[in-house]
């Protein structure tokens, strides 16, 4: 039985793009090949929060009691080493139990006509633990899974086990239409170099397999006239998916200072606007 590094398992509502608003179980795995030390300050500077909060990493038990970072990644504990310990390794099945502990009636379609959507996130949950999403994709279908939402950040390409169960079994045998790439590409604010976070061809790739956007985290006109840069590349390339605009801000007084800005944006480009309700609601807490 295949296995996963497994940060959080939690049920929320998707906070952004095309499904915000829906109830999902969240899958966040650990691992990212990204830092995104940049959010939230001036280009140029970088965030050292985590290590801050790794100073104190024995006081933490679990991820709801780690502090929120107000600058740099919000997700940090998903990928920063020290705190690698809270992140267990387990089997697929495991992973499914757990997912289906937290859902209403313990089903992916309820009584309602209504299904919970699953949402693999992280870290980059592409980075490497493709070869067990198969095996645990299938076992949750059996009870009801028909809406899939990969949250990647768009440079990982899909492994051939992968795309091979995605065209078998999730389209072929089951008929299923309801698999989606959330795109979050990594522009200059994020502190990632532009070569290595803009990979168009492997983007356009996942539109093969579902439904694509690209959704950006934007707080300038410098920062939209990078995502205009970026989106004609990944043009240029042939993706032809919607592209979104979010406010940055890892806390709602942050964030508030921004989404009239960017939703005014959004409309003079011609983006779609995303809130980010997690912030909204919750205050960005582990496990929202």
């Amino acid at each position: 039985m295949k296995k996963l590094k497994v940060a959080e398992i939690f049920y929320s509502l998707q906070g952004e793009g095309k499904w915000a608003g829906v109830p999902s179980v969240f899958l966040r795995t650990f691992g990212c090949n990204f830092q995104c030390r940049g959010f939230g300050l001036p280009r140029g500077e970088s965030t050292t929060v985590p290590e801050e909060i790794a100073e104190r990493v024995d006081q933490f038990k679990i991820y709801e009691e780690l502090p929120l970072a107000p600058t740099g990644c919000d997700s940090y504990a998903s990928w920063h080493p020290k705190f690698k310990h809270l992140s267990p390794v387990l089997e697929t099945s495991a992973v499914r139990e757990r997912m289906e502990d937290i859902i209403p009636n313990n089903t992916w379609t309820q009584d309602n006509y209504q299904d919970v959507h699953l949402v693999i996130t992280g870290g980059e949950p592409l980075l490497g633990w493709q070869r067990a999403y198969p095996e645990l994709i299938e076992s949750c279908m059996d009870n009801g899974l028909q809406n899939i939402t990969f949250e990647t950040n768009g440079t990982q390409p899909l492994h051939e086990d992968l795309k091979e169960f995605f065209n078998k079994v999730w389209y072929e045998e089951r008929g299923y239409q309801r698999l989606t790439f959330s795109v979050s590409a990594k522009l200059p604010d994020s502190g990632e170099k532009w070569e290595e976070a803009i990979l168009p061809n492997v983007v356009t790739e996942y539109e093969n397999y579902g439904h694509t956007y690209l959704k950006f985290v934007v707080a300038t006109e410098q920062d939209v006239n990078d995502v205009d840069r970026a989106v004609k590349e990944y043009r240029e390339a042939g993706f032809k998916g919607p592209v979104y605009l979010m406010p940055i801000g890892g806390l709602p007084e942050d964030y508030h200072l921004n989404t009239t800005q960017v939703a005014e944006l959004a409309m003079a480009k011609g983006y779609r606007y995303s809130p980010r309700l997690q912030v909204d609601i919750w205050r960005n807490a582990w496990g929202t």
